[in-house]
């Protein structure tokens, strides 16, 4: 990854960011709407110019608006939907011209909301309603700015910044540990652990990478559809799709959060799987499932614990609630409804969406792999009686800085009849501070030795085994691997000599505990002789 076009762009995020500070927006909702719309109108304005010099058209707006509208057209066919679509007028040059006219801000939105029902077809995301959600914000200045005054200055400010840096080739062609990183950077503020009742865990980039690396394994699988029901951001599914390749994957995913949804649709724009987003869905997922189709990998960080006892009932009320849920519904508690354990849902949720081969990797509390409650056991014999599950990988404690939660990813493999790795990862990583909060990061080597562990069934003492599927059912189905190491006695060879001497030692030392004892016998003998009735 090169370092200078990494600071480059992340200086143009933290350049918008002044701006909209300035302008009162710090830390609001609207920042993040206007951070992530302008950035990516910058993207998608640059790639557009990209795709077309790389078809040997005019890359610049004088040239481009000086084609005839037939010449205009045959050139948007070549384009095709590798992009969108944009009109000269709509290009940032042509906005840059503007910027001193009078309400220049309402040309700035008209071209947005232009560009947005251009494009409509092929990067709205839509509602589990079937409502869609466009590129960009109708009024994206006027509602997220309420100084009259200031409209004019921030998209005049907007419009400045966007032309100062130009990605083309040397940007484009960085790839996806290039625009991951930039995504994160930019999201960073906007995409925090907790607040809300439907609150959004980022999932880190090494469990992230380590789900992926071991999903795939040493296979080349092509044409696949790849799924996570509870997506967010979708770190998980851009790690996956980018380890498959973006030419042989479909995305599909669903998300309760319209926020995520969109940065979803963001995620895939920079990582060229644009060809997915009509498959991203704004929805409840749990009760108005969207993805009717069994997929071929899931992967999957959903929220452990939530309070769903308003809809509870209709979950058990689905048509489909007896196979799609088949170890059962949570009960509603009668006290901390918001500790309901909404994961097990998603849980049986995946494994009833996957394919008679798929593959899933879900990160789950580690308890569950161990837990006697009714509904846990009964998924983890459900996977083990049908003989589909890969293994379990138990992470270091706080490799989420923000929850004290344990987790281990729980890997499925409709097709693993033979045996089942386990793997304690508990001891590995660094401890660091973040922020109020204490994390753990792995190294890039001890995420190598997970995925090569469990990829190539490796037993490490202390650390890795290898267990067949009756071995786990003799342990009551669980699938901690310390259950199954082995208790190791050490046999040291000494000489006769050498046994003599810490044998008199010990001998010895008897001796002197034996007579403190006869001290000590003799004392409380002597105190109750002296106790006398009064």
């Amino acid at each position: 990854m090169n370092t200078s076009y990494t600071n480059q762009v992340k200086g143009l995020v933290d350049d918008l960011k002044a701006v909209f500070t300035h302008a009162g927006l710090g830390g609001e909702a609207g920042e993040y709407k206007l951070l992530t719309q302008s950035f990516l109108y910058k993207f998608l304005n640059d790639k557009f110019l990209y795709k077309a010099a790389r078809i040997d058209e005019p890359d610049d707006y004088t040239r481009l608006s000086k084609l005839s509208k037939e010449d205009y057209d045959w050139f948007l066919d070549d384009i095709g939907t590798k992009t969108a679509h944009l009109k000269p007028e709509q290009l940032i040059e042509a906005l840059y011209r503007q910027q001193n006219e009078e309400d220049f801000y309402q040309t700035f939105e008209n071209v947005l909301n232009q560009i947005a029902i251009d494009n409509n077809a092929i990067f709205s995301v839509h509602t589990a309603g079937n409502t869609a959600i466009r590129l960009f914000d109708e009024r994206l200045i006027t509602d997220n700015i309420s100084d009259m005054g200031k409209r004019n200055q921030v998209a005049s400010a907007i419009i400045n910044l966007l032309a100062t840096v130009k990605f083309d080739e040397t940007i484009f062609s960085q790839g996806f540990d290039f625009f991951s990183t930039l995504f994160e950077y930019m999201i960073k503020d906007y995409n925090k652990d907790g607040g809300g009742k439907y609150a959004e865990y980022y999932t880190p980039h090494s469990v992230a990478k380590i789900i992926a690396d071991i999903l795939v394994g040493t296979n080349q699988p092509k044409n696949v559809k790849i799924y996570d029901p509870s997506a967010g951001s979708g770190t998980l599914l851009m790690n996956l799709a980018s380890r498959i390749g973006a030419d042989f994957t479909s995305v599909y995913s669903q998300d309760i959060s319209q926020k995520s949804s969109n940065l979803l649709r963001m995620n895939l724009i920079l990582n060229d799987l644009h060809h997915s987003i009509h498959n991203i869905v704004q929805g409840n997922t749990i009760l108005d499932n969207r993805h009717l189709d069994k997929m071929d990998y899931i992967v999957s960080n959903p929220p452990f614990k939530l309070d769903f006892s308003d809809w509870r009932d209709q979950v058990e009320a689905l048509p489909e609630s007896a196979t799609r849920f088949f170890a059962g519904v949570p009960k509603v508690p009668n006290k901390k409804k918001d500790s309901m354990a909404i994961y097990l849902l998603f849980l049986q949720h995946i494994i009833y969406s996957l394919k008679d081969d798929g593959k899933a990797a879900v990160v789950v509390p580690t308890g569950f792999i161990t837990a006697q409650s009714r509904i846990d056991k009964k998924i983890r014999q459900h996977l083990v009686d049908n003989r589909m599950l890969a293994g379990v990988v138990s992470m270091p404690s706080n490799i989420f800085a923000t929850t004290g939660t344990n987790v281990s990813i729980l890997f499925i493999d409709k097709a693993n009849k033979g045996e089942v790795v386990l793997i304690d990862a508990s001891n590995l990583g660094t401890k660091v501070k973040e922020g109020k909060n204490q994390k753990t990061n792995l190294s890039a080597q001890e995420e190598s030795q997970i995925v090569q562990t469990f990829v190539q069934q490796e037993v490490v003492d202390d650390f890795s085994v290898v267990v067949s599927y009756e071995d786990i059912e003799a342990k009551n189905y669980s699938l901690s691997a310390g259950q199954y190491f082995d208790i190791k006695i050490d046999y040291v060879d000494i000489s006769p000599e050498e046994f003599a001497s810490q044998m008199a030692g010990y001998q010895d030392r008897l001796s002197q505990l034996f007579a403190q004892s006869h001290e000590l016998e003799t004392e409380i003998q002597k105190q109750m002789e002296e106790l006398k009735y009064e």
